[in-house]
């Protein structure tokens, strides 16, 4: 988890490049099918080779490192796609776009379910997961939605996953910072834990002090 933390920065440039794409759909309401294949090739690439990045930089046990090189792959792969069909149309982008939205947002909840009990804020990682996930099923369920619609809903869900990405890599920042200065933040199963043995002692003494 360590790895993952000090590696809290290329989840945070996943976010940034997240945004900075769905600011770039809302600037851009008269985007070409040509431009949308580009800008979405180049996000997805860059988006799958930061997340082979936090994970290969190091694996360690109990990180699910499976689940996010596999969502890595997806990226890459996506991103490849769509520049290597030169005769994509714009249904077919729509479908590449959907299915690597709820592969990827798959991956993101069994690694947030993975590391509940690691790091705080884990939510953020399961909320983005099922965003990701709803936003593939809606492009799924009426990808002859028009245009612009479609652009917009594709800019609305870039910025809001970045920014819980964001949000979730400066998170982990400051997990490494306060592991740093030697202050480790407890789980709340660590918590209990502590809180049951400090009874268990109150209650031996309040027990000993009976029996003098």
């Amino acid at each position: 988890m360590d790895t993952l933390a000090r590696n809290w920065w290329a989840l945070a440039l996943r976010g940034l490049f997240a945004v900075l794409f769905g600011v770039l759909a809302f600037a851009w309401p008269g985007i070409t099918l040509g431009a949308l294949v580009v800008l979405f090739g180049t996000y997805s690439l860059v988006d799958g080779v930061l997340a082979l990045v936090a994970v290969l930089s190091g694996r360690t046990e109990g990180m699910p490192w499976w689940a996010m090189l596999l969502e890595g792959f997806v990226g890459i792969a996506a991103g490849f796609v769509t520049f290597l069909w030169p005769g994509i149309t714009a249904l077919a982008l729509l479908c590449v776009i959907a299915a690597w939205a709820i592969v990827t947002g798959f991956f993101q909840v069994i690694a947030a379910i993975r590391l509940r009990k690691e790091i705080r804020g884990e939510w953020l990682l399961v909320v983005s997961g099922l965003l990701s996930i709803a936003f593939g099923v809606i492009l799924l369920v009426d990808p002859a939605a028009g245009a612009l619609a479609v652009v917009w809903l594709i800019g609305t869900y870039a910025v809001a996953a970045g920014v819980l990405l964001i949000v979730l890599g400066f998170r982990l920042r400051s997990r490494l910072h306060r592991g740093s200065l030697g202050v480790v933040p407890l789980s709340g199963e660590a918590v209990g834990r502590g809180a049951r043995n400090a009874e268990r002692d109150r209650h031996h003494r309040v027990t000993r002090d009976g029996e003098a």
